[in-house]
């Protein structure tokens, strides 16, 4: 399929031209001419998910945050030329689609996730640039629910939603019933902010509330341009919240006093003779202190 068709159909299905964005939306890296057969999906445009998607075979990669924001790339250097390096070399174009992608109805993440948690009578709320992005729904009954490498509960009742970095919706949702609100990450600022107003903020980082979209997405793009082949190429980093397992548990805890050897009665014994021999040869000091081990904590 060509190019100019599937950029074509990612601006119409995500309605790119009616959001007042912070990012470039739409086609950032153009490729040689030639026929697309394989679409990689990722959330960040980095040299890793470029790299990936080329080994993969793709043509074309799509993803939530690319790397042309605001006035645009005013200088060739740094991330940017590494990235675009990476793409020209390997004949792959990049195409960015950032809060289109969080309000879609149909595939956008602040949707999915209200899918994923099981809210209904959902609607749209918080909004940024003038472009409403997020959404709040109700949750019949409190419930537990795997987002990246986590459970988080959430209560029942109503729930407001706002993917990425949005922290600063938590009063809003506080506003409108919200017995919680679940968003990426938020400064220690805005931790302090909710908690004064007794927000139950869920942070369940920044890259897991945002894979819904892109993932979403790839699954329509496949469904409806006659089967075209997409991939989704995880990058889910390691300083994303992690659940300890019961033996990084157990590995933290301090370990138990040995108990206290019972002392045994002195007998007399009998006097050895001397022995009539040369001194003992004196013990070689180690050289290097035993290793300590310790305790693996994630």
């Amino acid at each position: 399929m060509k190019l100019e068709g599937i950029i074509s159909w990612l601006d119409k299905t995500l309605d790119v031209a009616k959001f007042d964005d912070v990012a470039n939306n739409g086609l950032q890296i153009e490729r040689n001419p030639g026929p697309v057969k394989k679409v990689a999906f990722a959330v960040d445009a980095s040299v890793k998910t470029v790299n990936a998607a080329i080994a993969a075979g793709a043509q074309l990669l799509v993803v939530h945050h690319g790397i042309s924001w605001g006035g645009g790339i005013k200088k060739i250097a740094g991330g940017a030329r590494k990235v675009i390096l990476a793409a020209t070399e390997g004949n792959l174009a990049l195409y960015a689609c950032h809060l289109p992608l969080d309000a879609n109805r149909k595939v956008g993440n602040n949707w999915e996730l209200a899918r994923h948690i099981g809210l209904r009578k959902g609607f749209s709320a918080f909004s940024y640039h003038g472009n409403v992005i997020g959404v709040v729904g109700y949750l019949p009954r409190g419930r537990k629910v795997l987002l990246g490498k986590k459970e988080y509960d959430f209560p029942a009742g109503r729930i407001g939603i706002c993917s990425g970095g949005a922290a600063s919706f938590a009063e809003e949702a506080k506003t409108l019933g919200c017995k919680a609100f679940l968003t990426g990450e938020a400064s220690w600022g805005e931790k302090v902010a909710a908690e004064n107003i007794g927000a139950n903020m869920i942070c369940a980082g920044h890259y897991a509330t945002e894979v819904f979209g892109v993932q979403a997405l790839a699954k329509l793009m496949s469904e409806e341009l006659n089967g075209l082949e997409t991939i989704f190429v995880d990058e889910q980093p390691d300083d994303e919240p992690v659940e300890p397992t019961p033996e990084d548990a157990a590995a933290t805890q301090a370990p138990k006093p040995p108990k206290a050897a019972k002392p045994k009665a002195a007998t007399a014994s009998k006097a050895a003779k001397p022995k009539a021999t040369s001194a003992p040869k004196a013990a070689k000091p180690k050289t290097s202190a035993p290793k300590a081990k310790s305790a693996k904590v994630k």
